[in-house]
């Protein structure tokens, strides 16, 4: 539990801590809005750092130079909380998360959230999702990545579960590269023994690009199938190790 508590108040820590760095970064983009966006980011990628610290995680990166200079939409399986934190400090540049609604809600959380370029899904009303979509293909096409795990939800099976074809979209109009993500473990930390958090060995490989309009008509038609495939192939990899 002793881990569990150090989590807790770091995070809750920071939230409070962060309301005059919220003041101070809305005065410098004021001036110059890219420099609050890499100043949030380095912050927030630094407490996530913090926090995978404190839970003792042994982490092995594989494949993070497959991740082009430009934006990208990340696809990655989902099984834990803590796969927001491996991801995203990791992310070179300004990304956005595709997020369940409901943390909208969340007093300074949310305002952190906006401030990264995160989008709120609303996976019950198909004309917000549509929007949410939208806004995600926009963002890509003015040089911010996205990131989603298209399963839907956290996965607690032991296979993965078939990818939302919409939520590719995003890749499919803007012919960005699709980043694979396979993330291997990472359910350990936390949530095979709720509440307490132990040290767990967990991999994060990247997968090479793939760029949708480089594969054949029906590849594209499912990419989402094809996407998964990619992320299939690598889990399998390492759970054969």
């Amino acid at each position: 539990m002793f881990r569990f508590l150090i989590v807790c108040v770091t995070v809750i820590g920071f939230l409070i801590l962060s309301i005059p760095v919220l003041i101070a970064e809305w005065i410098v983009g004021k001036c110059s809005r890219r420099a609050r966006d890499l100043s949030s980011l380095r912050i927030v990628q630094a407490v996530f750092r913090l926090i995978l610290w404190e839970t003792g995680a042994d982490i092995t990166v594989i494949g993070h130079e497959n991740v082009p200079d430009e934006a990208v939409l990340y696809v990655a399986n989902h099984r834990s909380y803590f796969d927001i934190l491996l991801t995203y400090c990791r992310c070179p540049a300004l990304t956005g998360y595709v997020a369940k609604d409901s943390m909208e809600k969340i007093p300074l959380l949310s305002t952190w959230m906006k401030r990264l370029y995160c989008l709120f899904l609303n996976r019950e009303d198909i004309r917000q999702g549509l929007k949410t979509i939208l806004a995600g293909i926009e963002q890509i096409k003015s040089g911010i990545s996205m990131c989603i795990f298209p399963e839907g939800t956290r996965n607690t099976g032991s296979d993965l579960m078939p990818f939302k074809e919409g939520s590719l979209k995003m890749a499919e109009k803007t012919g960005c590269a699709i980043v694979p993500i396979a993330i291997t473990n990472s359910a350990d930390i936390f949530e095979n023994h709720f509440p307490k958090i132990k040290p767990a060995r967990v991999i994060l490989e990247y997968g090479k690009p793939i760029y949708p309009r480089q594969l054949s008509k029906e590849e594209r038609k499912f990419l989402g199938a094809y996407t998964r495939g990619a992320i299939q192939e690598m889990l399998q990899k390492h759970a054969a190790e």
